[in-house]
């Protein structure tokens, strides 16, 4: 211990014995600590903080004290509620600065918020998503005895995709086989009760779906007249081998993906449900990271736990949202209640950002736009389609 830390020490004792002496010569009741022996003249001790209270209460006082103990925890709820609805970035600028004691700390909040939603869902029998697979009759063209079908990849009206053919050549014998050709597809749908969708197959349309496969075409020799050294032999080989091994991992997981899927288009709600959770987890530190590298300049006016905090309670508004969302998609259409949980959630967003860091608005606005583009594109997406395709491999 330093010599100043032993002086506040002996010091603190000291002002202690001066109090307590002081409470005792106007008649009042002073008892030594339990712990240290100390005299009390509070709640806890000034010199090694014991609580003065034991806890030992008959069971009534046990109830008495629970009640307490209970609407002062409803309240704090409820300031904690109103703070995270009606006041945007009120919750991380309390705790930036040292208000902490009216409201649930901002990691408890989103574990608890985040738990209240998926049991909503579970006892709602509600499905995150839905994939309904639609089969689209494809019209084979014939051209000089060559089966021919569109290019799903063409769109005309994009300029990226104008140098693509249109059509496709197919293989001869798939497309003499009965039953005709299908291009299949799946319809999202959210927030909506198990078991409100099936997926409407012909039966042709599912013997096609049994029956995919997955063509790959690497060629036996490269495109020269000359004879194949051992080298090139055993780099074919070992493609070929590799191709092999990727087909059949795309057969297992892909197409039994979507068999599962046109049994039950709620199938990957279970996979998602345990996935879901730890993604977001993991983006809140990269949108905090966002935010620290947009804010550099006031790095030492907010460290990176600040940040951190702000990005636990937007995604907690989130969490909230989304389970408004679930209620709102039972009576109105599915696209109508997407773009309105976009629009509120990217006003929250930006209001919570203008109150939390206190630029004007045109810098608010601009760092607002590039960090919500940066983490839609380069962390939100990839994560929630990474996220899908876990659950789909694991339906």
């Amino acid at each position: 211990m330093s010599d100043l830390g032993a002086i506040l020490e002996t010091s603190g004792a000291a002002a202690v014995e001066i109090a307590a002496s002081a409470l005792a010569e106007r008649g009042e009741k002073v008892h030594p600590c339990p712990n240290c022996g100390k005299p009390m003249i509070g709640p806890y001790c000034a010199v090694c903080g014991q609580e003065r209270d034991t806890h030992r209460r008959s069971i009534l006082g046990l109830i008495k004290v629970l009640i307490e103990d209970i609407a002062s925890f409803d309240s704090r709820i409820m300031r904690t509620g109103w703070a995270l609805l009606a006041r945007p970035g009120e919750l991380a600028s309390a705790f930036r600065e040292g208000r902490t004691q009216r409201y649930l700390p901002a990691l408890r909040l989103y574990l608890f918020v985040s738990l209240i939603f998926f049991v909503v869902l579970g006892a709602t029998n509600l499905a995150l998503v839905q994939l309904v697979v639609v089969a689209t009759p494809t019209k084979i063209t014939w051209i000089n005895g060559t089966p021919y079908v569109p290019n799903p990849a063409y769109d005309k009206g994009d300029p990226d995709t104008q140098f693509m053919p249109k059509m496709m050549k197919m293989d001869k014998a798939k497309a003499l086989r009965p039953g005709g050709h299908y291009e299949y597809s799946t319809k999202i749908y959210f927030f909506a009760p198990i078991g409100t969708y099936h997926t409407q197959l012909t039966p042709e349309a599912r013997q096609r779906l049994r029956d995919a496969n997955v063509d790959i075409d690497i060629g036996d020799r490269p495109k020269t007249d000359k004879p194949l050294t051992p080298e090139q032999a055993n780099k074919i080989k070992a493609v070929k081998m590799n191709v092999k091994v990727t087909k059949s991992w795309i057969e297992q997981h892909l197409f039994d993906g979507l068999q599962r899927l046109v049994n039950d288009p709620s199938a990957l709600n279970g996979s998602l449900t345990t996935w879901l959770p730890r993604i977001l987890f993991l983006l809140m530190p990269l949108y905090a990271l966002l935010l620290a590298l947009f804010y550099i300049r006031q790095r030492k006016k907010f460290f990176f736990v600040d940040h951190l905090i702000f990005s636990l309670t937007i995604h907690t508004f989130g969490f909230v949202l989304l389970l408004a969302a679930a209620g709102a998609a039972q009576i109105l259409p599915g696209p109508t209640v997407a773009w309105g949980a976009l629009v509120i959630a990217g006003l929250y967003t930006l209001i919570a950002t203008r109150n939390f860091y206190h630029q004007n608005w045109f810098w608010t606005v601009v760092k607002f736009a590039s960090v919500s583009f940066f983490y839609t594109c380069f962390c939100a997406l990839p994560a929630l389609g990474a996220a899908l395709i876990l659950s789909f491999l694991n339906v």
